[in-house]
């Protein structure tokens, strides 16, 4: 079987605001990835999740809503041998492992016409729903991005599309990083209280009105190179997060959150829903800032 590696994500902007409909940007992350293989005779028992996903498709199949060819029986076998998705990407950390591993399978068991595996919108609408196995519903973007190993821009008005970035090597640009908090989280909570915030009109009013502006004026300035325009809408969306969305941010990165606002030399923002898993971090000086924050793990987008 050829093993192609598939890369984790990282949701740059458009976690919450997305839902207020806001512009999202989502990018591969290279460090993280996993690959299919098959486990050795000693390895014990077969892998249980792949075995149920097994099931889903069967069942899918049978509802007669699976409008693409997935080799099921090819699928069971390989399970049988002893498939399992050798992976890297740490689980419940928002870096999509499970958006990885549906690709993995999509392009290894999927036998659709070569067209329907190359349209962005029909395979966010595949993905969508093999990846609701695992999360219940999904968007589809997870494993878009690690199948295409691309940037993706969600535009509300234009739709999906392809787009290149400015090089991530560019000093003048800044540098993006992570915080790894150390501790797994479950995101369908947390969704639960945000939708549950925005019942609101106060709340949803101020998503719409702020929220998903700042969102799109960071996307754009990211896109278009504009450094101070990016860093100015960054502090906003910092500043927002942390005011109306503090649920989402580990109690034990409160202190450092506000000083990033406070002494202006890092932002922090939400990477996908919070709660856990890696804080997304902003700064003009890499190098100063992971020095200021050698105590953690830091690692470079």
């Amino acid at each position: 079987m050829k093993a192609n590696a598939f890369s984790s994500k990282i949701l740059l902007f458009g976690e919450y605001s997305v839902i207020q409909h806001s512009n999202a940007l989502l990018i591969p992350y290279r460090l993280f990835d996993g690959t299919l293989m098959f486990k050795t005779a000693n390895d014990g028992a077969r892998d249980p999740e792949l075995r149920a996903f097994g099931s889903y498709i069967k069942s899918l199949i049978k509802e007669k809503v699976l409008d693409f060819d997935f080799d099921l029986s090819t699928y069971e076998f390989d399970v049988g041998q002893g498939l399992y998705f050798n992976s890297t990407i740490p689980q419940g950390f928002g870096v999509g492992s499970s958006g990885a591993l549906v690709a993995a399978l999509y392009d290894r068991y999927v036998t659709s016409c070569s067209e329907n595996k190359t349209d962005i919108e029909i395979l966010k609408q595949h993905f969508a729903l093999l990846e609701s196995h695992f999360h219940g519903s999904s968007s589809g973007f997870d494993p878009l991005v690690s199948y295409l190993n691309r940037p993706i821009l969600k535009d509300r008005t234009r739709g999906i599309k392809l787009v290149e970035l400015p090089e991530d090597s560019s000093r003048d640009m800044g540098a993006f990083f992570l915080v790894n908090t150390g501790r797994s989280r479950k995101t369908e909570p947390l969704v639960n209280l945000f939708l549950e915030k925005c019942k609101t009109h106060e709340f949803s009013n101020l998503c719409e009105s702020f929220l998903a502006p700042i969102t799109n004026q960071c996307i754009t300035s990211y896109i278009n190179g504009d450094k101070q325009g990016l860093w100015e809408a960054m502090f906003e969306l910092s500043r927002f997060q942390f005011e109306h969305l503090r649920p989402m941010i580990p109690k034990l990165y409160h202190d450092l959150w506000e000083q990033g606002l406070q002494e202006k030399n890092f932002f922090l923002k939400l990477c996908g829903a919070g709660g856990g898993g890696f804080i997304l971090g902003y700064t003009r000086d890499l190098k100063d800032c992971t020095n200021q924050l050698r105590s953690l793990e830091i690692r470079h987008l």
